[in-house]
């Protein structure tokens, strides 16, 4: 939910957050909820990390309608001090990072009209809080959040925003896991999409690659479209392990001396689980 917007909105309170008010949902709000929840569900169970499933039910996500944060956070809270407040759309990097360092995960409060199903390009209630919070009730994952939004207030102050970016982008948002000998989905712009939740793992067209801190660090990525490139991690706790553990500030000066690598690019130490054809975004061009 991080972006490049300067002016805090009227009604927003100094953290920008404002009442997620959810009442004033409407019947086809909750209906366009209930229908993509409803396809979602049916596709994940087998592509879809064990943690995510898992979360669903703890925090009941799959009650019909838009979850109200309020409840939400409450039984959040309970499992790993976490809790989900509104913002009214992209919010500046400080923003974003102050509130992940505090565990509180920031989410759109509107949804997607019925005419959207298949994409938007902003984030909306139904990625934000379907497609991210299952995990944060899994307390690995929910350290590295809080993890991520603290190194994410170092690196502002290092001039390294675009480099985290991409550390976010290739785990919280497209990410994959190895796990029983397969691989399978935890990043929440896969789970919350249904022809990405497909293409990520059944499509030749992308490259599966495993995880490398600062390889990872150095790849550009698509945001207007399927990734071409996916990191598959090992575990959660080695993920949780590689970035704690790493002195960014060094990492941040070495990666300022390397090229940038393309999004669609395979360089020579790779761990390649599939190279991908690129037959998909040829097409595209």
């Amino acid at each position: 939910m991080a972006g490049l917007t300067v002016d805090r909105p009227a009604g927003a309170a100094e953290d920008w957050t404002i009442p997620q008010d959810w009442d004033s949902y409407s019947p086809q709000d909750h209906a366009v909820w209930d229908a993509l929840f409803a396809r979602q569900a049916a596709l994940l169970p087998e592509r879809a990390v064990k943690e995510f499933i898992d979360g669903l039910d703890i925090l009941r996500i799959a009650k019909p309608g838009i979850p109200n944060f309020e409840d939400l956070s409450e039984r959040l809270m309970k499992r790993t001090g976490w809790q989900v407040v509104a913002v009214p759309g992209l919010v500046p990097d400080d923003v974003f990072f102050e509130h992940l360092a505090n565990r509180r995960f920031v989410a759109g409060r509107f949804i997607r009209r019925p005419d959207q199903l298949d994409y938007l390009q902003e984030p909306d209630v139904f990625h934000d809080v379907f497609g991210h919070v299952p995990l944060l009730a899994h307390p690995v994952f929910a350290d590295y959040m809080q993890a991520y939004g603290e190194g994410g207030l170092r690196a502002d102050g290092l001039g390294a925003i675009e480099k985290l970016a991409r550390l976010y982008w290739y785990t919280v948002e497209f990410g994959l896991i190895r796990q029983d000998a397969e691989l399978k989905i935890y990043g929440a712009g896969i789970v919350s999409s249904y022809g990405e939740s497909l293409f990520a793992l059944d499509d030749p067209s992308p490259n599966r690659i495993g995880f490398g801190l600062k390889r990872l660090m150095r790849t550009k990525y698509r945001i207007d479209d399927y990734q071409q490139s996916y990191f598959v991690i090992d575990s959660f706790d080695d993920l949780l392990r590689q970035t704690v553990e790493m002195d960014f500030a060094p990492l941040y000066e070495e990666l300022k001396q390397e090229s940038t690598i393309e999004a669609d690019e395979i360089i020579d130490e790779d761990h390649v689980f599939n190279r991908g054809t690129q037959d998909y975004a040829r097409s595209k061009a």
